[in-house]
């Protein structure tokens, strides 16, 4: 794994029809391989921040930065950024008709055209990483929460990502299972990429973050 560097820089969205903006010229700078926090209250635009960042959602303006890649808010962003930031969502979102190895060949195989031995290939040596070697050809509701969610990651990091977001990620688990989310935060961290967690849990940010960021009426600022 390869991170890179994260730079925003004076990123505002709008919501269709809102008459406020749901981000306020946010900016901010992640160095390559740490990991940063987003913390604010609900609604203040955490989420919609990390939908931006992976071009699920379209800026009004704005540039985002990965690494050499610069990408000026407009219609062709969310395209560009996609495939070169990957997200883990609050409620994981693996196609439960597939197997755990089949979740994470699906998108190198049908996007980058990989071909099937070799993303089998990245994907086993992702599982392992993760801890879940022995899990690749079970299906997602066999598993527990902690599990679902490493195969996400893995899933996720499949696609050889500059960066990765993780929305809400202790939300679905149980509180003994943080620990576990922190010790693959690290482990991944170890390998080089870069991350961004948006999360409420404030053991998790001490436990994790390298830097700190409050967003608040959809503004951002160290905290």
């Amino acid at each position: 794994m390869n991170g890179a560097a994260l730079r925003v820089e004076g990123l505002t969205h709008r919501h269709r029809g809102a008459a406020a903006p749901t981000l306020r010229d946010v900016s901010f700078a992640v160095p390559a391989g740490a990991i940063a926090a987003i913390v604010g209250e609900s609604g203040a635009g955490k989420t919609t921040l990390l939908r931006c960042l992976a071009g699920l959602d379209r800026a009004e303006r704005g540039t985002i930065a990965v690494g050499d890649r610069v990408v000026v808010a407009g219609r062709h962003a969310a395209a560009t950024l996609r495939g070169h930031v990957g997200l883990v969502f609050q409620s994981f979102e693996l196609f439960p008709h597939l197997t755990v190895l089949e979740n994470c060949v699906l998108a190198p195989r049908r996007v980058r055209g990989a071909a099937r031995r070799a993303a089998e290939a990245a994907a086993r040596a992702l599982l392992d990483r993760l801890g879940l070697a022995d899990k690749a050809d079970e299906h997602p509701a066999r598993l527990s929460g902690g599990q679902c969610q490493r195969a996400a990651i893995a899933r996720a990091l499949a696609m050889a990502p500059a960066c990765l977001l993780y929305d809400e990620p202790t939300s679905a688990l149980d509180p003994a299972r943080r620990s576990e989310l922190v010790e693959v935060l690290a482990r991944v961290r170890a390998d080089g990429m870069t991350q961004v967690v948006v999360t409420h849990d404030a053991a998790l940010v001490a436990a994790a973050a390298d830097r700190v960021f409050r967003i608040d009426g959809g503004r951002l600022a160290a905290a």
